[in-house]
């Protein structure tokens, strides 16, 4: 599996999996999440030898029709995610709080250091 094959098998259950990469599709149900890599560590090795382990830095972002759904959804994503065997996955800091008025959905994001094997 792909750690964002990972990422949906362990977040799914808490939105009726709806869980989307980047952006939700237009009229997705809410509450949903979404999530994205925004970098990460290298791992690399002096002799010339692939890893088999691989770092990603990944936003997750709830969304919903309220801030206190989001937030709930936020700390359950944080749960879910820590306590994964897959995933091996670390808060980076703790969630921030958005609107977006053109859906008028509340938001959190958060981002997590996530390890897994290739």
């Amino acid at each position: 599996m792909t750690v964002e094959a990972d990422i949906f098998a362990c977040l799914g259950s808490l939105v009726a999996n709806c869980v989307y990469p980047d952006v939700a599709p237009s009229g997705a149900d809410k509450p949903y999440l979404t999530y994205q890599q925004v970098g990460g560590d290298v791992v690399s090795y002096i002799e010339t030898a692939l890893p088999n382990i691989r770092n990603a830095r990944f936003q997750i972002n709830t969304w919903a029709t309220t801030r206190l759904v989001a937030a709930d959804l936020a700390r359950q994503a944080e749960s879910a995610l820590v306590v994964s065997t897959t995933l091996r996955a670390k808060p980076l800091a703790a969630p921030v709080a958005i609107y977006e008025p053109e859906t008028q959905l509340y938001g959190m994001r958060q981002f997590f250091s996530i390890w897994f094997d290739v």
